[in-house]
């Protein structure tokens, strides 16, 4: 079976490896600078907004998604809404700070 791609565990463990690299209270404080400039802004408006003051590489969600996850079950930001991403055109939930979610400690 030759040119076919079969799973592998150094996936998981390169997930693993880069979940801890992240600086996660750092990144906390760097979402609620851009949301505290906002009435609310989608996952991938914070990357753009993230990315053009230099905090990270590029605009890819990926580098707020998971943090607004913990920080919603955390009690950090709120889910406000919904609305149409300007970039993918998809229906995109819309964050806001939760009244007093300026604490990045509890991220």
């Amino acid at each position: 079976m030759e040119g076919k791609f079969f799973c592998d565990p150094i996936p998981s463990e390169t997930r693993a490896e880069a979940h801890e690299t992240v600086d996660k209270q750092k990144r906390y404080r760097q979402i609620i600078e851009c949301l505290s400039s906002s009435e609310g802004m989608t996952a991938k408006e914070i990357a753009v907004m993230m990315m053009r003051k230099g905090y990270i590489p590029t605009s890819e969600r990926n580098f707020t998604s998971p943090r607004l996850t913990e920080m919603l079950k955390n009690g950090v930001v709120d889910i406000v809404g919904k609305k149409k991403c300007d970039y993918t055109g998809k229906t995109v939930s819309v964050y806001v700070l939760w009244k007093g979610g300026n604490d990045a400690e509890n991220g």
